[in-house]
């Protein structure tokens, strides 16, 4: 067993993190003990950020503490794990689907440090009373503004990092993906200094994750 990052660790080649409420499963993931320890098996094919680490990213900018802001946080599959990564810190769910928030608020009663959010990720001022400061804004939404929908998050709640998952087929079905992403990476280095792009290849096509540092 090896620790990637804080709270990521790698066992017998794939991901983990510490499970915060020993016993729950999320979606049906492997559990593992170890030296006293419960570890969740991370499934990249079900979480763009575990794709994204096996994928060679560098940093992660979730800590033991972290405020999280999590836009499209669906069922609660990869926002649960960065739960158990900031297990002392909070990650705010936001999302809109309210099918996906009916398979979201069980998670959010076991892993008490989810708060959920039934909202709209375009319409920041709509949550704006529920939250504090945030360190991190991850993103994983289907809509075709993707990267106007962080930066203006990012105006109102201005975290340190944000990390966004790019799904250049609910931007435009007919452009080049490669096309797609550069023009929306464009767009965020209004905002942000790129820190690293992966392709989420064989995880997920037409998608990649982008790391990102706020430029003060």
């Amino acid at each position: 067993m090896k620790e990637l990052f804080s709270g990521v660790y790698r066992i017998k080649g794939k991901l983990a993190t510490i499970n915060s409420t020993p016993g729950f499963r999320v979606y049906d993931e492997k559990l593992i003990k170890m030296k006293k320890r419960e570890y969740r098996m991370w499934d990249p094919y079900r979480s763009k950020l575990s794709a994204g680490i096996l994928k060679g990213l560098n940093d992660l900018p979730f800590r033991t503490k972290s405020r999280v802001l999590y836009l499209g946080a669906s069922s609660g599959t990869t926002a649960s794990h960065i739960a158990d990564i900031c297990s002392q810190g909070l990650v705010y769910c936001v999302e809109f689907s309210r099918r996906m928030m009916h398979e979201l608020l069980p998670v959010t009663q076991r892993k008490r440090n989810m708060i959920p959010l039934l909202a709209d990720a375009r319409d920041p001022l709509g949550y704006l009373h529920n939250l504090g400061y945030v360190d991190v804004i991850y993103q994983d939404v289907a809509q075709p503004n993707q990267a106007e929908i962080l930066m203006r998050n990012s105006e109102i709640f201005k975290p340190g990092y944000a990390v966004m998952a790019i799904k250049s087929r609910s931007i435009d079905a007919i452009k080049n993906p490669k096309e797609v992403f550069r023009d929306e990476i464009n767009k965020l280095q209004e905002k942000f200094d790129i820190l690293q792009v992966l392709d989420l290849k064989p995880f997920d096509k037409d998608h990649v994750l982008v790391n990102m540092k706020a430029k003060r």
